[in-house]
């Protein structure tokens, strides 16, 4: 017997039986692909609501991005060049350190990967849930009405034309015949197409375990990776650590890294300079000189805030409100005297190894790698000829070109480079002199 046909009515248990095993037209492809672009992630465009860029406008952006990133690979193969001509130390870690980073990028992308991936499932889990419900209440329906049909006993269309009974009730029967047709026809609709999505959420779920397994595997991997690759730094520093020791109280060897450094943010200076507007005359950009005096070393003074999100302007506005990178104890200041000689033309910040170092404001990173006598180094152009400059780090996170906002994870403290102490080294430059990040910074 058809149980959705308008004639006799099954008996419930004959009813639900036949709802049980009924069986949907499938959909599930195109119904998969709805679902998949109701869960996915919306793409960051700056301010909500923003317009979607066009494809020319993606292009243009692609061309940039990968025309800045061919300027700075020129830009470092230069200055490896230039590397080579002088022996150091603390060149034998550095493609281990570069290994290092370059991991834990690898990591920190796939722990995005996982927690999109498992807050995907959990969506995808709760819809399940929900569509489930749904279809329980319309079982539940449906049986409803069967049964009362059942007992009532109420005939079908033919057979009130055939009894000839009085024409107004007649009327009034196949009235309500066609409405508790109708309504069953639009209660076994939606079962059907609930059935369908049903079926498309479960395909999804699991394909995101799928996915999220194969992110877990490889995260495994890198782990392991990255295990073995700090095993190597820790033997190789062992064999050289009292040479790099000693090369790093060298006079001379200081100021070639500090020059390295100066030319460095010169260089990326006329880089930003050409792709943005013309700087306005005078405004050059100049190796650093003289440093006020400072006042060394900094006991007890400690910085126990991190950057946040900051509202849109200029760099220049935020001066005074914000924070330093990373928590820890800042044991060298901004013009004090170096015990190699000269005078620190930043910060140190004492952090423990791993910590999160996060970006002062919004910018673009324009250097991202390993730098002689800084470690792994990464610069970022906040704009007006600002560089926020952040080395030592045992990793960073980001890639050259990448946009980034106030308190985003960066890079993480270390002693990349030769540095005895885990933490990080933080400059401040506008346009090519060094500023003190005190007088920029709250540490309140």
């Amino acid at each position: 017997m058809n149980v959705f046909s308008t004639g006799g009515i099954p008996a419930p248990s004959a009813f639900r039986r036949a709802l049980r095993g009924f069986v949907p037209p499938r959909l599930v492809l195109s119904c998969l692909a709805f679902l998949v672009l109701a869960v996915a992630p919306v793409a960051f465009s700056g301010e909500s609501g923003a317009a979607s860029p066009t494809r020319a406008e993606v292009s243009e952006k692609k061309t940039g991005l990968k025309e800045l990133r061919g300027q700075i690979e020129t830009l470092r193969k230069e200055m490896a060049a230039a590397q080579g001509a002088r022996a150091d130390a603390a060149d034998r870690i550095k493609d281990i350190e570069r290994e290092i980073s370059a991991t834990q990028r690898e990591l920190h992308g796939l722990s995005g990967q996982r927690d999109r991936a498992r807050a995907a499932l959990k969506d995808l889990g709760a819809q399940e849930r929900t569509l489930g419900r749904r279809l329980d209440e319309l079982r539940a329906q449906l049986e409803d009405m069967a049964r009362r049909q059942y007992f009532q006993g109420r005939p079908d269309a033919l057979r009130l034309l055939l009894d000839g009974k009085d024409a107004n009730q007649m009327a009034r029967d196949l009235y309500y015949l066609a409405a508790i047709g109708n309504a069953r026809g639009q209660l076994l609709r939606e079962t059907e197409t609930l059935l369908e999505r049903k079926q498309a959420t479960s395909e999804a779920m699991r394909e995101r375990a799928r996915e999220l397994s194969a992110i877990e595997a490889r995260q495994k991997e890198q782990h392991a990776r990255l295990l073995a690759q700090r095993e190597r730094r820790k033997e190789t520093l062992a064999e050289i650590s009292s040479k790099i020791s000693r090369q790093r109280k060298e006079i001379g060897q200081l100021q070639r890294d500090e020059k390295q450094l100066a030319r460095l943010v010169a260089r990326l200076d006329r880089i930003i300079a050409a792709r943005n507007a013309p700087r306005r005359e005078g405004a050059r950009t100049a190796e650093p000189n003289k440093q006020p005096p400072g006042r060394g070393s900094a006991p007890g003074l400690v910085n126990e805030h991190t950057p946040e999100a900051l509202p849109a302007g200029s760099f220049a506005a935020l001066k005074g409100s914000l924070r330093l990178p990373v928590r820890g104890t800042l044991t060298n200041r901004f013009g004090g005297a170096r015990q190699e000689g000269g005078a620190w033309k930043g910060l140190f910040i004492r952090a423990p190894q791993g910590s999160d170092v996060k970006a002062i404001a919004a910018g673009r990173v324009v250097f991202a790698d390993w730098l002689r006598g800084f470690g792994n180094l990464l610069i970022v152009d906040h704009g007006g000829g600002y560089l926020s400059i952040y080395g030592y780090n045992d990793a960073v996170l980001k890639q050259v070109g990448e946009d980034v906002r106030g308190g985003d994870p960066i890079a993480s403290a270390g002693n990349s480079g030769g540095n005895p102490e885990s933490g990080l080294y933080f400059e401040l430059r506008h346009r090519g002199q060094p500023v003190d990040p005190l007088k920029w910074v709250d540490l309140k």
